[in-house]
């Protein structure tokens, strides 16, 4: 047995459980449980109070924009979906709540709802790799209110970090074009290994040529890329006697992939690289810089070696890399690690909109929400978006596109997953139809969103019904 130390918030309830796992992994029977406690303390009460199927619907949005973006790419569908599939509560997952002391109140109906239970809702989604703004729905989930209710955590952890990593990608491939080679390097400072998974993912999805994460590669059907460490070039050095020695081991088993060469002096070794080149005895196809004056080395480095590949790495990020272009830099492609993985969350939120067929709204400072079943419309003009609107679902469409898909229904997927290729094709497709003041990295100016009169309505119906009942 496990002893968990005292939970100030629950004083009085018994320390022991039965589900250890020092390793603090997880697998996807552990789904259930990875969750936040008051999910379940709802789910609780609201099978205490009778009302845990009740029919509700929660949507998935953000309510403003990341500072200097200006838009969004909606990733992590595919993974929210297969999570909803699986979900499911064991015996020994059951065992250990009733451990904890902490529902020594709850109903024995609870146990039973989640012994036999498993999501039954269905799912409205955009498509991975479409554009979204603030306050659109990405996702809505139509299910028993339990259900609907415990599955918050897990759709905004996936949801939220890959829809970052997504667009971030995508705002690079933006500024660096379509010849760049983007490289995903970020395993190392994503915040966990399951994280640097999902990053390897969306990068990829949001337009990224390939991942040095080589379990994220393979799952996925791709080919890992990477290069070389300064550790090899120390090594071999030291052992061997010079960087050159060094440079033609690594060359000898890995002939195509680039050759680190700022371990000592960039110059230097992009000299001796260019003898090897000239003469002959080395057939070099590219060169990686991950230090110093970048537009200063690549240039020298160009004139050394005018037909092998500049690949530049190190904290690069969209801003980065639009500096380096404009300075002139002679850069064929980068590779992405920090930047890409961490920096400015995505804040997604889940709110109920309706419950039991009666629309909800929440009217907190700053944090209000619009009630009722929503669906985003598009209007495109030559291919360039036009204006979104946000109405209700059951709006007719006025010549527009609805964005939403029933891409669940019952707790099935409708459709198999779809290709990471499909995904990024998509993903480019959206930048594409993007204004260039929306697509620009300095104060960009995001796409209109007027709400319907429908929904405008509703709005005032439903805050007047709110104010009324608090009379």
């Amino acid at each position: 047995m496990t002893t968990f130390p005292d939970l100030e918030i629950y004083p009085n309830h018994q320390q022991q459980q039965s589900y250890p796992n020092q390793e603090l992994n997880f697998a996807a029977v552990d789904y259930s449980l990875l969750t936040d406690l008051y999910q379940l303390t709802m789910a609780a009460c609201y099978t205490g109070e009778g009302v845990e199927q009740k029919p509700a619907s929660f949507e998935l949005f953000v309510r403003k924009l990341p500072e200097d973006f200006g838009y969004l790419i909606a990733m992590g569908l595919t993974q929210a979906l297969e999570y909803l599939e699986k979900l499911r509560f064991s015996s020994s997952q059951i065992a250990a709540l009733q451990a904890t002391g902490i529902f020594s109140h709850a109903s024995d109906r609870f146990w039973s709802l989640l012994a036999e239970g498993c999501f039954t809702g269905d799912v409205w989604a955009v498509p991975e790799g479409t554009a979204v703004f603030a306050n659109q729905p990405f996702l809505r989930i139509e299910a028993p209110l339990w259900q609907a209710q415990l599955v918050e955590t897990y759709l905004l952890n996936t949801i939220n970090y890959q829809t970052l990593i997504a667009t971030r990608a995508a705002r690079i491939r933006d500024v660096a074009g379509e010849q760049a080679t983007l490289l995903e390097f970020g395993t190392r400072r994503a915040f966990s290994p399951q994280g640097s998974l999902w990053a390897a993912r969306a990068a990829l999805a949001g337009g990224l040529d390939s991942t040095s994460n080589v379990l994220a590669a393979l799952q996925l059907n791709q080919k890992p890329s990477g290069t070389m460490a300064h550790a090899l070039v120390m090594a071999l050095s030291a052992m061997e006697g010079t960087e050159a020695q060094a440079f033609s081991a690594f060359h000898r088993y890995f002939p195509g992939a680039p050759l680190l060469i700022d371990t000592y002096d960039t110059i230097a070794a992009a000299q001796k690289l260019a003898e090897k080149v000239n003469s002959g005895e080395m057939h070099l196809t590219g060169v990686r810089l991950d230090s110093g004056d970048l537009v200063s080395l690549s240039k020298q480095v160009r004139s050394l070696l005018p037909n092998v590949t500049i690949f530049a790495s190190g904290d690069l990020d969209e801003w980065e890399i639009a500096r380096l272009k404009a300075e002139g830099a002679e850069i064929d492609g980068y590779g992405l690690g920090t930047r890409l993985v961490t920096g400015k969350p995505v804040n997604g939120v889940y709110k109920l909109v309706e419950i039991d067929g009666i629309p909800v709204m929440k009217e907190s400072r700053d944090k209000a929400t619009y009630p009722g079943r929503k669906q985003i419309f598009r209007s495109f003009s030559e291919g360039t978006i036009k204006v979104d609107r946000l109405g209700l679902a059951i709006e007719t469409p006025l010549g527009e596109e609805p964005l939403l898909q029933l891409v669940m229904k019952q707790g099935k997927p409708l459709q198999p997953p779809e290709s990471l290729a499909t995904i990024r094709h998509r993903t480019a497709a959206s930048v594409a139809s993007l204004l260039p003041e929306t697509r620009r990295l300095d104060r960009p100016v995001s796409v209109n969103v007027e709400i319907s009169a429908e929904l405008q309505d509703l709005t005032q119906q439903t805050h007047k019904r709110i104010a009324e009942a608090q009379k």
